[in-house]
């Protein structure tokens, strides 16, 4: 299959940003909603939903409503040209089992 060598280059861009790896490596672990992704890398939810944005319109990531809360997740159906960088990713297990709680959850039973 041949890929266009500006949509290879537009995605690496994208993951160039090590914010934008960050998340990927969150997302290889489990699928998390803004709020656990914004706990985890102490960063603003309206920038972190700028980068899921950008993530997700490149093809990168799927997203899922329950109830409010919008879920992301790894697209496995990505380019394979994004997804052989999917497992050289460090493990991000450790930030995710410190989350404090599930914060979409708790604001959804309120």
């Amino acid at each position: 299959m041949e890929h266009n060598i500006e949509d290879m280059a537009e995605a690496y861009k994208l993951l160039a940003d090590k914010t934008r790896l960050t998340i990927i490596a969150l997302l290889k672990e489990h699928e998390l909603c803004v709020c656990d992704i914004t706990e985890i890398i102490g960063m603003s939810q309206p920038n972190a939903s700028q980068h899921l944005r950008k993530l997700k319109s490149a093809g990168l990531l799927n997203e899922k409503k329950k109830g409010q809360w919008v879920y992301y997740s790894l697209n496995y159906e990505a380019e394979p040209y994004v997804q052989c960088i999917f497992d050289y990713l460090p493990s991000m297990k450790k930030k995710i089992v410190g989350l404090k709680n599930n914060c979409c959850e708790v604001l959804e039973e309120e």
